[in-house]
C-alpha cells in the first residue's frame, strides 16, 4: 500500500479543529499530520471540506449487512451492546475493509424472561447464520450467578460486560423480571477484579441510581421516565459514569419516526427498501415520554462535565425496531446532541475521541500519527453546521478508501 495524502481540508482531530493540514496515510495508519506532500503520493484534494476521524457508534446491535451499511455513512467502528460479534467470532470482520469494525459485550446479564425478551414479537426468529461459537447467554437471578458468568463472558471474548437493569415500565411491560441491586453489585465487583469495563442498560432514574451504586462505568441509555433533577445529575457525575443517551432511540420509543431523515436524499441513496421502511417506523412503546425532557437531561449532563457519547441502538431491519438505521442514525444522533445544547465540536467528540477514550480504544477516534487511518471526509464544516456530517465525500477504513 502506497502513500495517500489528503490535502487542503480542515482537520478536526477528534478533540478540536487544527486548521488546514495535510494528513498522510501509509500502511493503514496515519503516518503524519502536517508537512509537505511526499513525491509519489496519491493526492486527495479535500478543499472545501473537513476531515474527521471515522465515527464511532457507541450503541448498536448488529444484523446482516449492518456493518457495511454503517461504513457507507462514515461510521468506521460500532460498539455492540448485545450480540454475537465477540472476539472469537469477528476475525473475518477485522480484516474486511468493506465493513465497520466492531466490539461487543456478547450477551448481557439479565434474568430469564427479562429485557430484551419483551421486544420480540411472539415466534420471531432472526434469519441469519449463527456463528460457530455462540456467545454465552448469562441469565442470572442471584449475585452468585452473575459473578460466575463474568469470567466466562470474558473468556469467550466479550470486550465489556453489560447489565440489563429494566423492569419493563418504559417498554410497556411493567413487572418484567429485572436484576436486583445485590446481583448488579456482585457482577460489577467481579468484572472489576478482572479489569473489565462495565455498562448498564437503564431507562429509568431508579435503574440509573442502581447502576451508580454498583460502580458501573457507563450507561448505555439516559433515563426517560422523568425530568432530571440536580440530584440525579450529581449521582451520575459523582459515580464517574459516561452516558450514551441514544436520543434517537428515545424519540422512537415516544412514537417519533425517522421519516424526515429517510426523506433526506443523502440518506435515501444509501438505504435499501427494508432499512427505509424500518427508519420510517418507530418503537412507540412510551408515547407519554417527553423528548424535551431528554434534551434537557443531556444538556445538564454535558454542563456538569459528564462524558456524553454518541450512540443509536440501531438493530435489525424490522419495523418493531423502527426509527433507526445503522450509520444514518448516528448522524441523526449528532443533530439531537446539538439540539440538546452541545456545541458541534462536543457532539463530534462524542462520536470520536470521547468514545474511544472511554471504551479504551487507544488506536482510533483521533487523527494523530500512528493511529488507524479510519477517516471521514465531508463537504462543508460540521463545526459550524452539524448537518454537514452527511455530506460524505470519502470514507477510509484502515487507509482503504471505500468504493463509491
Amino acid at each position: 500500500m502506497g502513500l495517500t495524502a489528503i490535502t487542503n481540508a480542515q482537520v478536526f482531530d477528534g478533540e478540536k479543529s487544527v486548521g488546514v493540514q495535510t494528513v498522510l496515510i501509509e500502511g493503514g495508519r496515519i503516518a503524519r499530520v502536517g508537512g509537505d506532500v511526499p513525491s509519489g503520493s496519491e493526492v486527495v484534494d479535500g478543499a472545501g471540506g473537513t476531515l474527521l476521524p471515522g465515527l464511532i457508534d457507541a450503541h448498536v446491535h448488529s444484523a446482516p449487512g449492518s456493518l457495511a451499511l454503517a461504513l457507507r455513512f462514515g461510521v468506521t467502528t460500532e460498539l455492540e451492546m448485545q450480540g454475537m460479534n465477540t472476539r472469537e467470532n469477528r476475525g473475518h470482520i477485522t480484516d474486511d475493509d468493506t465493513q465497520a469494525d466492531v466490539r461487543s459485550s456478547g450477551f448481557a446479564i439479565t434474568p430469564p424472561g427479562g429485557h430484551p425478551s419483551e421486544l420480540m414479537p411472539e415466534g420471531f426468529r432472526p434469519k441469519w447464520d449463527l456463528p460457530a461459537a455462540m456467545p454465552l447467554m448469562p441469565f442470572s437471578t442471584t449475585p452468585e450467578e452473575a459473578a460466575a458468568f463474568v469470567p466466562r463472558l470474558l473468556a469467550q471474548g466479550s470486550d465489556y460486560i453489560k447489565f440489563m437493569i429494566d423492569d419493563g415500565s418504559v417498554e410497556g411491560h411493567p413487572g418484567l423480571p429485572s436484576l436486583d441491586q445485590a446481583t448488579v453489585n456482585a457482577g460489577v465487583a467481579e468484572a472489576k477484579k478482572h479489569g473489565a469495563l462495565t455498562v448498564a442498560h437503564a431507562l429509568t432514574a431508579e435503574a440509573t441510581r442502581m447502576a451508580a451504586e454498583a460502580g458501573v462505568d457507563g450507561l448505555t441509555h439516559v433515563f426517560v421516565d422523568q425530568p432530571h433533577t440536580a440530584e440525579i445529575i450529581s449521582v451520575i457525575k459523582d459515580a464517574g459514569m459516561f452516558v450514551i443517551p441514544c436520543i434517537c432511540l428515545n424519540a422512537s420509543l415516544m412514537g417519533h419516526t425517522g421519516s424526515e431523515l429517510a426523506d433526506d436524499p443523502r440518506v435515501a441513496a444509501r438505504l435499501d427498501e427494508k432499512w427505509d421502511r424500518t427508519l420510517r417506523s418507530s418503537y412507540n412503546r412510551y408515547p407519554q415520554g417527553k423528548l424535551d425532557d431528554v434534551h434537557d437531561t443531556v444538556r445538564a449532563l454535558d454542563a456538569a462535565g459528564v462524558d456524553v457519547l454518541a450512540g443509536t441502538d440501531a438493530s435489525m431491519a424490522e419495523t418493531f425496531f423502527g426509527g433507526l438505521a445503522h450509520g444514518a442514525s448516528l448522524h441523526h444522533e449528532l443533530r439531537h446532541l446539538v439540539a440538546a445544547g452541545l456545541t458541534p465540536a462536543r457532539a463530534l467528540r462524542a462520536a470520536t475521541a470521547t468514545t474511544a477514550r472511554r471504551f479504551r480504544l487507544s488506536d482510533r477516534g483521533r487523527i494523530a500519527e500512528g493511529l488507524r487511518a479510519d477517516l471521514l471526509l465531508v463537504d462543508g464544516d460540521p463545526l459550524v453546521d452539524i448537518d454537514a456530517t452527511l455530506d460524505t465525500r470519502a470514507v477510509w477504513r484502515r487507509g482503504t478508501r471505500l468504493a463509491a
